[in-house]
């Protein structure tokens, strides 16, 4: 049985430390200056985006890379590695929002890791998938 569109405990626990996140962000004393309102917008709609990928994702879904099916609906007919697209957008939203700029050279280290981990996420699904996956790959960014 799939887990595709179900609410499972991982996924909880998920939703849990981003909500976490979110809330010392929105509770951290001081001024709701610019910056702080713009890092919030920008990592509350990257959780929102990240929750509805890990959502659409389901039991595909790995910590390592594995290649269980293609998923190329929803969120993912556009974009390939949504989770590492909006994890690196909610991490730079909560720099922004505490003024931690200098934060943002942590996502210098962050993005080509990432990439790396897509590159070899891309490897195992198109040796699983063939033609379908090349063809998915050619019409969605990242």
């Amino acid at each position: 049985m799939s887990n595709a569109g179900k609410i499972t405990p991982f996924l909880m626990f998920q939703f849990a430390v981003v909500a976490l996140v979110l809330l010392a962000t929105a509770l951290r004393p001081g001024a709701w200056d610019t910056m702080r309102i713009l890092g919030f917008i920008i990592a509350l709609f990257a959780a929102a985006i990240l929750f509805i990928a890990r959502y659409q994702i389901g039991s595909s879904f790995s910590v390592t890379p594995q290649a269980r099916a293609l998923v190329t609906h929803g969120i993912y007919s556009k974009i390939r590695n949504p989770i590492y697209v909006f994890s690196a957008l909610l991490l730079a939203g909560v720099f922004i929002s505490f003024h931690f700029l200098w934060g943002l050279l942590l996502l210098l280290v962050l993005i080509p890791i990432q990439t790396i981990r897509a590159q070899q996420e891309s490897k195992v699904l198109e040796e699983k998938f063939g033609d379908d996956y090349r063809e998915y790959r050619k019409r969605t960014w990242f």
